[in-house]
């Protein structure tokens, strides 16, 4: 089953609450962690801290195998 953040639902007006909030998910973590969560909106598959508790969404290439940390307020505006 398709989950899709709070933050992705109500920027695109998706009429529904969301399936987790991104913000909530980063609350609960410590600096430099990670929990795997996918948003199939967004299309990230992890939610993270850095170093300096800046919240971090994971983007996998699948082609390349990769992993590019983008900050939330790049993606969630």
């Amino acid at each position: 089953m398709a989950d899709f953040s709070k933050q992705w639902c109500e920027q695109n007006d998706f009429g529904m609450p969301g399936d987790f909030d991104i913000l909530k998910e980063a609350d609960a973590l410590q600096s430099n962690s990670y929990v795997s969560m996918i948003c199939e909106g967004y299309g990230f598959n992890a939610i993270g801290k850095d170093i300096e508790n800046n919240i971090m969404l994971a983007f996998h290439n699948w082609q390349d195998g990769t992993t590019k940390w983008v900050p939330y307020n790049q993606i969630v505006k």
